[in-house]
């Protein structure tokens, strides 16, 4: 079965957190904090697999989840890094933003990316020892992971598409040209994935070749087939608009140029301005009559197309195809490469992660910053206390309390803690 979007969720691995630990052994006297640190959460990478077509596995796992980190322990012990999870996709495999449609990632090239990073393990109590401090009775904990809500989107990479109404000989193109071997038979809809197929044309001159699923009228609004598929077509560098020239099905040559044309345009304007050949295919079915033929090579001149004949079935004109597409090609640019539009939110101290408001008698202090401080306080120990003071006051949270007209004695929640305010 061939699938070519997915909506998944992926999710990196959290942090360990720190070990709060003090030294203890025979005959050593206040050994001081030994506490390690966590390790860190295991990343969602993904890898790009040449092996695979489809994004058919993605159609019965919904959820990837990078395991945590490990909690340090005690003699400086740092606890173990999650292991990262490596997502495996096929080359050319786009990866978008769910809520924004937004790119974050085009895998067309052989570089893991690494799509959600694993969080920070957290510091163990050894790292807040001071000449001061000797017992530092708390550690940090480790930072959470990256949770994404994406869609894959699988483009393929072929230099070259073929386009055209179903049955006017796509698939025995390729077949005569490439090793592909595709479905043919006399009726619509032979195809119902796209196919490649490499084209050789000389020592170490190749290129890629698709036939995509027939495009009928109304395509670019959901009619047929060929709508699902127009979206392998966006990459290619030169489109072979096949037309039956002999009419066999009744159609005339010119409106099934001028139809297809339309259904590009309505998909993606950037589609419809790409470079096309229009290729008078069964040319052995007409026999002496040329008009069909001439009206056709007159129409692709007024539009600036290339032209040329064919006959598949009886492999006329095949080889000057392959040539004149190999010489066209050297002169286009390459595969078209989407450039990321996605840009993470930054997770850095500044106003908006701090939220201040007056509910009824009590100033309510929240925010991510907030919620990830107070996360790593020991309120039982007095040293954490004062790192906590210490953090919050260089954060400017007690300036803006005390701009909101907050007064000694009156009530502050700060996360699950309730505190009196005193200058």
């Amino acid at each position: 079965m061939f699938i070519d979007v997915a909506k998944i969720k992926i999710a990196s691995g959290k942090g360990g957190d720190g070990k709060v630990s003090f030294h203890r052994e025979k005959y050593v006297a206040s050994g001081g904090p030994d506490g390690g640190d966590g390790g860190r959460g295991g990343s969602v990478v993904f890898q790009v697999d040449d092996n695979l077509s489809t994004l058919l596995d993605f159609r019965y796992k919904k959820k990837y989840v990078a395991p945590d980190g490990e909690n340090g322990m005690a003699k400086r012990m740092k606890g173990k890094d999650g292991a990262d999870l490596v997502i495996r996709v096929p080359r050319g495999t786009i990866i978008r933003d769910q809520k924004t449609g937004q790119v974050i990632k085009d895998l067309s090239d052989s570089e893991p990316f690494v799509a959600a990073k694993g969080g920070n393990g957290g510091w163990g109590n050894t790292h807040f020892a001071t000449p001061t401090r000797q017992t530092p009775r708390f550690a940090k904990p480790g930072l959470p992971g990256v949770t994404m809500e994406i869609t894959l989107e699988l483009k393929l990479l072929a230099d070259v598409g073929l386009v055209g109404f179903p049955n006017v000989g796509k698939s025995t193109l390729l077949s005569m040209v490439s090793a592909a071997r595709p479905k043919i038979a006399n009726y619509h809809f032979t195809t119902l994935i796209p196919n490649l197929g490499v084209v050789r044309v000389g020592e170490e001159q190749s290129f890629v070749m698709a036939d995509i699923p027939g495009i009928i009228e109304g395509a670019s609004e959901g009619a047929g087939l060929g709508h699902d598929f127009l979206r392998h077509i966006d990459r290619c560098r030169l489109l072979l608009h096949l037309v039956d020239a002999a009419g066999s099905e009744g159609r005339d040559p010119v409106e099934d140029v001028k139809t297809i044309n339309a259904e590009l345009a309505g998909y993606s304007e950037f589609l419809a301005a790409r470079p096309q050949v229009i290729v008078a295919n069964k040319t052995d079915l007409l026999g002496d009559d040329r008009e069909p033929i001439e009206r056709l090579h007159a129409y692709a001149d007024e539009m600036g197309f290339a032209f040329l004949e064919l006959s598949a079935a009886t492999n006329q004109g095949v080889r000057e195809l392959v040539m004149k597409t190999w010489e066209m090609l050297q002169e286009l640019p390459p595969v078209f490469v989407y450039e990321p539009e996605f840009v993470p939110v930054e997770e850095t101290v500044t106003e908006r992660d701090i939220t201040i408001e007056k509910v009824e008698d009590y100033y309510v202090v929240g925010g991510a910053w907030v919620e990830k401080i107070m996360s790593s306080v020991n309120v039982d120990d007095y040293e954490s206390r004062m790192y906590m003071d210490r953090m919050l006051k260089n954060a400017g949270v007690y300036d803006r309390l005390e701009q909101m007209g907050v007064q000694e004695g009156d009530f502050v929640v700060i996360g699950e803690l309730e505190f009196e305010y005193v200058h």
